[in-house]
């Protein structure tokens, strides 16, 4: 009698520890705020050399975004389809036109072109110049596209040279 009743209290107890292991993560908090600098949060705007800092919120939608639309193919940065064409800093400034800041690379996701600018990529890389073509640009707005951007340019501030460079920054 006293086996069967330990091995109740047992299986009792396992299963209350059970019970609030599996609810903890509904009591806890979903995720772990990080402040991100005013410093890491700037970036230029313009070939001018005028610079933005963004919001925090601009980020956190930024990164939605990418991750929805662009992250398929440009995941941590890179490019999957030509690993040599990144999102790198250093790569989208040697682009012609350089890629570099805001406006440009938002210019981009309205009319891509090679990376030497001579041709166009409307039909082959997502845009808003062929929306039709890729349904995820489709419900873009110009503040997703800026977003996206700015969460894009602020990555190698953020985890530095993860970024872009085929290092997993996850």
């Amino acid at each position: 009698m006293i086996v069967a009743k330990l091995g109740c209290t047992r299986h009792f107890f396992g299963g209350v520890v059970l019970t609030l292991i599996l609810l903890c993560p509904f009591f806890a908090s979903p995720a772990i705020a990080v402040e991100i600098s005013k410093a890491n949060r700037t970036i230029p705007l313009n070939a001018s050399g005028d610079a933005i800092t963004l919001t925090e919120q601009q980020l956190i939608g930024g990164q939605r975004k990418f991750n929805g639309s662009c992250a398929q193919c440009h995941l941590d940065g890179i490019t999957k389809t030509n690993p040599d064409i990144s999102l790198g800093p250093q790569v989208l400034a040697l682009a012609t036109p350089p890629r570099s800041n805001l406006e440009a690379l938002v210019d981009y996701l309205h009319n891509p072109t090679t990376y030497d600018g001579v041709a166009s990529l409307e039909e082959l890389h997502p845009s808003m110049a062929r929306a039709d073509l890729f349904p995820k640009m489709k419900n873009l707005t110009e503040d997703d596209l800026r977003n996206i951007v700015g969460y894009i340019l602020v990555q190698p501030n953020i985890i530095g040279d993860k970024w872009a460079s085929g290092k997993s920054g996850r």
